[in-house]
Parts: C-alpha cells; sequence; structure tokens
C-alpha cells in the first residue's frame, strides 16, 4: 500500500514530535505541612526535567499526618515518592514491601536531605514569658500540638522534651516520664496533625503556645503578622530529620522510576537547598547553610541515636502498644 506524500510527511512530524509531548507523572506523598515547601519546590523541578529531558513532569501532592500517611499508602494510596517527617513511617512502608529495606542508602545523609527541630511559637509579647520546655509543665501554660499518635511532628515534639527531661535529671527515666506527663495534661486538644494544630492556636485561639517544627513556627509567624506571634528557640531540641524514598513497587508499575528518583536526587541540590532555606528548613548544603546563617538561632541539637539509642528501641520502648507514649496518655 502506497502513502500519500501529504500523509508520510504528517506522520513522520508526529512520530518525531511524540518523544516532546510525552508527559510523565508522579505523586509525592508528603507530611501535613509541607504544603508551601513543595508548591516552592515543584514548579523549579520541572524546569529542571524539562531541561534535562525535553519531557513535561506532573507532580501531583498528598499532605496529612506522616503516620496516616503511611497507612494509606499500605492501603493503596499510590505514591510515587514519600517526603516524611518520621523515618519510623518510611520503615513500615519497607516492612510492607513498598521501599527498599535499604532505603536510607539510597540518598545522602541517611536519605534525609533537609531538617528541622521542634520549637515553639508564642503569642504576641509572650506575656506567659515561654522560653524552655520547663515552661510548658508549668500549671498555667497550655501548649498546643497534634497527637504524637497520628503526627510525625508532634513524636519529636514527645521525644524532645522526654530528652529534654533526661538531661535535667541525670537520665532519670522515671523523671522525665512524669514531666511528659505533665505538659501532655496540659494541652487542651490533640488535633490529628500539625497542620490542624495551627488554626486552634492561632484561629480559635486557643493555648499559649504551639509546639511544631521550627520551619512552621516561621511560616505562621508570617502567615498571621497582624496577630505578632513570636518564635522562641527552646535551650535544647531533637534533630528531626525529613526523610524521603522512592516507593519502588508504585514506582515500577506506574513506569515513573527515572523521575522519581531523579525527584528525590535533585532535592539535594543548591537550588533546592536554597528554596528549602527560604522555607526556614534547616539545609544540609554547607554553602546554603553558612548563607542562611543568620537566620537560625544557634540550639543544642541532641539525636534519637544519641539519646534514645535509635528508632527501633524507640518504636519498641515508647511508641508500641501499652509502651511509655500509652502510659503517658493514660496517667495524664
Amino acid at each position: 500500500m502506497t502513502f500519500p506524500k501529504l500523509r508520510i510527511a504528517a506522520l513522520a512530524l508526529l512520530i518525531g514530535a511524540s518523544p516532546a509531548l510525552a508527559q510523565d507523572k508522579i505523586l509525592n506523598v508528603s507530611y501535613d505541612i509541607g504544603r508551601e515547601l513543595f508548591e516552592a519546590l515543584n514548579p523549579e523541578f520541572q524546569t529542571h526535567w524539562k531541561e534535562k529531558t525535553g519531557r513535561d513532569v506532573t507532580v501531583d501532592q498528598s499532605h496529612a499526618g506522616s503516620s496516616k500517611q503511611a497507612r494509606a499508602i499500605l492501603e493503596g494510596l499510590p505514591a510515587d515518592v514519600v517526603t516524611f517527617n518520621q523515618e519510623t513511617d518510611i520503615d513500615v512502608l519497607a516492612k510492607g514491601g513498598l521501599v527498599a529495606e535499604n532505603w536510607r542508602e539510597a540518598f545522602p545523609n541517611g536519605a534525609s536531605p533537609y531538617y528541622s527541630l521542634p520549637s515553639f511559637l508564642v503569642r504576641k509579647g509572650n506575656p506567659k514569658g515561654i522560653k524552655d520546655w520547663s515552661d510548658l509543665a508549668r500549671d498555667d501554660v497550655e501548649p498546643v500540638f497534634p497527637n504524637p499518635k497520628t503526627s510525625g511532628n508532634a513524636r519529636y515534639t514527645y521525644l524532645a522534651a522526654y530528652a529534654y527531661a533526661l538531661a535535667q535529671n541525670n537520665g532519670d527515666a522515671a523523671k522525665a516520664q512524669e514531666f511528659v506527663g505533665k505538659i501532655f495534661a496540659n494541652v487542651p486538644v490533640f488535633d490529628t496533625g500539625g497542620r490542624a494544630a495551627t488554626p486552634t492556636f492561632a484561629e480559635r485561639e486557643i493555648g499559649d503556645v504551639l509546639v511544631t517544627f521550627e520551619a512552621e513556627t516561621k511560616s505562621i509567624a508570617k502567615q498571621y503578622a497582624d496577630q505578632g506571634f513570636e518564635p522562641v528557640t527552646p535551650s535544647m531540641s531533637l534533630f528531626a530529620a525529613f526523610p524521603v524514598a522512592v516507593v519502588a513497587e508504585n514506582a515500577e508499575k506506574n513506569g515513573s522510576t527515572e523521575v522519581s528518583t531523579e525527584y528525590l536526587n535533585w532535592l539535594y541540590t543548591p537550588k533546592a537547598q536554597e528554596i528549602m532555606a527560604q522555607n526556614n528548613y534547616r539545609s544540609t548544603d554547607a554553602t546554603v547553610t553558612a548563607a542562611h546563617a543568620a537566620d537560625f538561632p544557634e540550639v543544642k541539637l541532641v539525636t534519637v541515636d544519641e539519646v534514645f539509642g535509635g528508632w527501633e528501641k524507640i518504636k519498641t520502648e515508647h511508641l508500641a502498644e501499652g509502651a511509655i507514649l500509652d502510659t503517658v496518655f493514660v496517667n495524664q
């Protein structure tokens, strides 16, 4: 069969144009308060991917409490990548066979491109004089933070307060548990995630201090500038890694392994790191960190390995059913 020359030319043009018309798509399932960060990051990655491959990419986002998100993925949410605020939630996916067991080795810094720490946001003028974790246990102070059972954000708050109490009491675990119990007893309402706790504090005007990641305290202060909220950095806090991973099983199924891997690798580039610093997250890039040194107060940071012996011990001793966290809730 012979095609007319016009049809042959049109077919050749279509075939030649098809790579440029190709569309890539990924779903990034993330933690509750990461919306604004990824709204800033994603357009820059789309430009990067277009320049590198000649293809467009759509990056869809899903945000909720980190632990809730992990459960949703196990139940079928088709995440290509996860950008969480809690390592244990990626471990859950690894145990479920969706993420590689050695996911921490897939990207630099234990697969954590940036970090933060639990910090405080107080009302204008800091009327209660809140400066450190000890103030949260006072009878006249109501701290606001979400439920550590559903929020990775709040889990870091719980562990940071516990670590502070251990340091103040020569490692006495009973006193640390009692201290954290006092803080929990002062919480007027436990929201399910970090983003839900913000309107509780800022709009419903409940509580004296919002406890959340440092990055979020600065963002909320800017968002509600008319209320004069003030970020307060405690004397000591807990290093909070923000781990990432390719959800390998879904990415293979979706044909997105290449773009998913590139997306997470790109988060370590100076361009992405600068955006993170501008959004009040602490960078893992030395040059970016130096450039923003004045933006981040010095604070004594401890790690889960130093204080608690790692996440596996935390899961067993603190987070498992009937463990210390449950005891704190029961006894508050």
